[in-house]
């Protein structure tokens, strides 16, 4: 474990995620979700986690395998037609995972969520937090779109709202 990760995590102030995702972000986050969910079958969730506690970083859990905890936790996984999507932040890492429920990701290759990701990581880069998730968003849109076409029923079983960890 990279002692420059710890302090990263140990170091990394929540207010500074909740000012990078101002009111205007989080409205646009949330717009984009249910703008994109009227084109497909499918349910996304974005989770933003400013960093881990000390117990994970003692135990280097992963970006990826604090994704698939979050999944669980927030229920994404909980939709009639395993087709739930979560997006997941960590900032402390600005790292970003994409995790699809059994029903999509069987369908969908992992580069495309890769692709996804490293876009929203690198809007980050050049400062645009909300702008890159929301973008993200309407990315992982497409894809289900493509796979997963829009089905009649809109039973918006997930929130659209960022879920602050």
């Amino acid at each position: 474990m990279s002692p420059l990760r710890w302090i990263r995590h140990l170091f990394m102030p929540w207010w500074l995620t909740h000012r990078r995702f101002g009111p205007a972000a989080r409205v646009a986050i949330e717009r984009a979700v249910g703008e994109v969910e009227s084109r497909h079958a499918g349910e996304i969730r974005v989770a933003i986690e400013t960093a881990l506690d000390l117990s994970d970083l003692y135990f280097g859990v992963t970006a990826h395998g604090r994704a698939l905890a979050v999944f669980g936790l927030l229920g994404v996984w909980d939709t009639a037609g395993n087709n739930g999507v979560l997006i997941y932040v960590l900032m402390a890492d600005h790292k970003v995972e994409i995790i699809a429920d059994r029903g999509i990701a069987a369908r969908v290759p992992k580069s495309d969520w890769e692709a996804i990701c490293r876009g929203i990581e690198n809007a980050f880069r050049a400062g645009r937090y909300g702008d890159g998730v929301a973008n993200g968003v309407r990315a992982v849109g497409e894809v289900l779109a493509r796979y997963f076409p829009h089905d009649g029923g809109d039973r918006n079983e997930q929130r659209n709202t960022p879920t602050f960890l």
